[in-house]
């Protein structure tokens, strides 16, 4: 079900729009990953989306309702939104913090009433923070601030949560583990969770859907996997400098390539061991003379560097690199004195 539409929207500032007819669906249920280039208008799309700022044209609907129709509590009942900013909550509890979502609800004076309290113990709950409830925000850590930043939202019950860059502040273990709890509250609670974001490879991990804008206002939309496959992603974060890996669904710099390896081995070490190797500039090629073996060892594996009929034994991938770039250097320099290749080191 669409509980959040748009129709050929436009979007921007007066005399610079950013994104033209834009025709976008949010379902309930679903997790989707706003991803773009810095510059192309998802802070100014979030704001327009949550009818924090007219369109330029078009319109947004919000279960049906013209969104900029709608008096702001009236939004506020449909639709939670969670900033990049972080904030000072003063020396409030947690569970203080978690009821000002209710304020949508509540009388003039903010009283809640005791469904009110039920629904703010709920929020919390779900997004995993009971524990939290009576500690101070200022006591809490990033990550843990920004579950309660997303229980407050929950606790607006709306059915559409937007939230621009919610892991923007976080180290890598929180920012998937916050990204996975908007998934599983969309898919168990049967919301629209649009959230917006510069981690790519999270993003396409976990996203339902990405709607993928680009600095020419264009704007993709469909599953990661198409996405990427289709050239769209690449296409989107296109750079002279810099190249997407369909393979690994990563970005690396574009570099001349330090040699060509053969890379022998399986599982976790080998796995590693070519992430390595793809760092210090080589390409794996099965038909190159530079070998390198991943050997099973108790503890950890060691590496085997070979190179015609000739080989050493290491014990870090460190090492690995090091020994590579003195035989790729030894074999650049037969290849410049113009031996023949059984005279080659």
């Amino acid at each position: 079900m669409n509980v959040l539409t748009t129709h050929d929207l436009t979007i921007g500032y007066r005399g610079r729009p950013l994104a033209a007819n834009l025709s976008l669906r949010l379902r309930a249920g679903e997790l989707v990953c706003l991803l773009g280039p810095n510059g192309a208008g998802k802070s100014t799309l979030m704001r327009t989306l949550a009818g924090m700022q007219p369109p330029l044209s078009g319109s947004v609907q919000l279960q049906g309702d013209d969104i900029i129709r709608l008096a702001a509590k009236q939004i506020a009942q449909r639709l939670s939104v969670v900033l990049t900013e972080r904030i000072d909550a003063g020396l409030i509890t947690a569970r203080e913090l978690v009821a000002l979502g209710r304020y949508p609800f509540t009388d003039w004076m903010s009283r809640l009433t005791d469904a009110d309290r039920l629904v703010v113990s709920w929020a919390l709950r779900s997004v995993g923070a009971a524990e939290l409830a009576d500690r101070s925000v200022h006591q809490l850590s990033d990550g843990e601030r920004q579950k309660i930043l997303i229980a407050r939202a929950l606790a607006q019950e709306p059915q559409v949560m937007i939230l621009d860059e919610p892991t923007a502040y976080l180290d890598l273990p929180r920012r998937v583990e916050i990204v996975h709890l908007l998934r599983s509250l969309a898919h168990e609670t049967r919301r629209a969770i649009l959230l917006s974001t510069h981690d790519l490879d999270l993003a396409l991990r976990t996203a339902d859907q990405v709607w993928l804008l680009s600095l020419d206002g264009s704007m993709r939309v469909g599953a990661p996997e198409d996405l990427v496959l289709s050239g769209a992603v690449e296409q989107a974060f296109a750079s002279a400098g810099v190249r997407f890996d369909i393979e690994t669904g990563a970005f690396a710099a574009r570099e001349q390539p330090a040699g060509a390896v053969r890379l022998i081995g399986d599982g976790a070490a080998a796995l590693w061991a070519a992430r390595a190797l793809e760092r210090g500039g080589y390409l794996i090629n099965p038909a190159s003379d530079l070998v390198v073996e991943v050997m099973a060892a108790p503890v950890m594996p060691r590496y085997r560097v070979g190179l015609n009929g000739s080989s050493e034994m290491v014990n870090s991938l460190y090492a690995v690199l090091a020994l590579l770039k003195d035989k790729t250097a030894q074999v650049a320099r037969a290849s410049e004195s113009g031996l023949p290749d059984e005279a080659r080191p």
